[in-house]
């Protein structure tokens, strides 16, 4: 069934999809685990990808997930913004992150490299590069595609929002 059937059958969205849930609930987790000092939303992240990919596949998906995260963070060219887990609205940067997993995963280049710019320094920008690959490459290898985010909704992401407003 088409993502738009299942939305109009009440069986849920685009973020409830099990791979795009893994991409944005577990960086809205991992940042929290940052931003706060606690180790719960790093725990609770784990409750979720052990429940949706299995205990082995899950810590394994889990570490990919913590080093894409970790090293944004380092290269990212402002601090990383993100909403609360679970909330159901999206945040440019989460966006930006949803689309750079689906680029890689896609062999967008255009659009995970638009991503990219967007987020990180220039001099950084390759490590970030490979550390989402690495996640992308591991939530391909357990069958979690993401859905594509062409360029154009990119695009239009950043035309709608300046760093300014947002920090």
């Amino acid at each position: 069934m088409s993502l738009s059937a299942d939305i109009a059958h009440g069986r849920g969205g685009y973020f409830e999809r099990a791979p795009e849930k893994l991409v944005l609930e577990g960086y809205r987790h991992w940042l929290a685990g940052y931003d706060t000092g606690s180790v719960t939303p790093w725990e609770r992240a784990h409750t979720l990808y052990a429940g949706l990919l299995g205990d082995a596949d899950g810590r394994r998906a889990l570490g990919e997930l913590s080093h894409f995260v970790r090293t944004l963070r380092r290269c990212a060219a402002c601090p990383l913004i993100s909403f609360p887990f679970g909330a159901h609205h999206v945040c440019r940067d989460e966006c930006l992150a949803l689309g750079l997993v689906a680029g890689l995963q896609h062999h967008d280049e255009v659009a995970a490299a638009t991503c990219l710019e967007a987020m990180t320094c220039g001099l950084m920008r390759q490590e970030a590069k490979e550390a989402a690959g690495c996640f992308a490459e591991t939530l391909s290898a357990l069958h979690h595609y993401l859905l594509p985010i062409p360029k154009s909704a990119i695009d239009d992401i950043l035309d709608r929002s300046s760093r300014k407003t947002v920090h």
